[in-house]
């Protein structure tokens, strides 16, 4: 089995988190997660303190291995869901869409492991003297909101900038992307959208076949205008939003045209207006099975790769 520091530091068996993913990612599906070895995460999203404090009972009634909640620093609850998360003293706390560093202090005494997700070496140096336990360092490839990088350009830069241990996460499916990543200097990957396939991924059905049937050039970035650009599959609300984007819409009715679109797409399947978030590694997305065995096999995947790598030198 793959040794990595990030197993021990978390009391993990693999070196593999699930990403948290907005009006997905709920106690159900992290503590399967988490019994599968992995680090399941409860995604507060835009959900109040105590939906997430619920959540957190869940994931805890199923589970007795670690969890973590993912905090979206934008949401108008981040402060609620903050203190929720330090009360409960959850085992991790991941951030994404805005910097932590005002949390750090109150979670650091709950003792919560932090690990903030960063886009560029900026933001992993600043998180880095901030006192994080480890960073995420997500490429634009994954979905939901995206930064510039790709995976492969920003994990190394990110590696060379800390001496904290790093997550690789954007367009990782399966075990060669988990074995790319240790060699880009990684020592653990998060997955988001292979997990939308999971048996416990609560998701409407219509979501899932997407997902199933997704080819390549399936995804498209929109609200760039906007400077929080997303990435989906290609449905007509997307289109529509791009279209209307680079129309000269002021910036309310973007913002209108947006509102709701996820809880369509995750509860209702709303093909026409939901919004249908998915990284590009989509396509390689090709069966629906327990959380706990997408761990297994992308982890024994991963071994095999690294082991047929190592016997190409001389």
């Amino acid at each position: 089995m793959i040794a990595s520091p990030i197993c021990e530091l978390l009391g993990i068996t693999y070196p593999v988190f699930q990403g948290g993913m907005a009006w997905i990612a709920d106690g159900t599906l992290a503590a399967a997660v988490s019994n599968g070895g992995g680090l399941g995460i409860i995604a507060a999203g835009s959900s109040s303190g105590e939906h997430v404090r619920a959540q957190i009972h869940i994931a805890r009634s199923i589970t007795s291995r670690p969890i973590g909640v993912n905090i979206m620093l934008m949401s108008p609850h981040a402060e609620e869901v903050a203190k929720v998360v330090a009360e409960e003293r959850v085992d991790v706390v991941t951030t994404g869409a805005g910097n932590p560093s005002k949390f750090m202090g109150a979670w650091h005494e709950a003792g919560i492991k932090v690990v903030p997700v960063v886009a560029s070496v900026a933001m992993a140096k600043l998180m880095t003297r901030q006192g994080a336990t480890a960073l995420i360092a997500e490429g634009g490839e994954s979905g939901g909101h995206v930064g510039e990088l790709t995976t492969m350009v920003l994990v190394p830069q990110v590696c060379d900038a800390t001496d904290l241990p790093v997550i690789a996460a954007g367009g990782i499916a399966d075990g060669r992307g988990v074995a790319a990543a240790f060699m880009l200097g990684a020592c653990g990957v998060q997955m988001g959208t292979r997990f939308l396939s999971a048996e416990e991924c609560r998701i409407h059905l219509r979501y899932k076949e997407l997902i199933l049937k997704a080819t390549d050039l399936c995804t498209m970035v929109t609200g760039k205008r906007l400077g929080h650009p997303v990435r989906s599959l290609r449905t007509p609300f997307a289109r529509n939003y791009a279209a209307t984007e680079f129309s000269g819409a002021a910036d309310e009715d973007l913002e209108g045209l947006a509102t709701g679109k996820f809880r369509l797409a995750v509860q209702e399947g709303d093909f026409d207006e939901g919004c249908f978030l998915s990284g590009q590694v989509a396509a390689m997305v090709k069966k629906e099975q327990p959380a706990a065995d997408i761990v297994k096999e992308v982890m024994e995947e991963a071994e095999g790769v690294l082991k047929g790598a190592s016997s190409w030198l001389a």
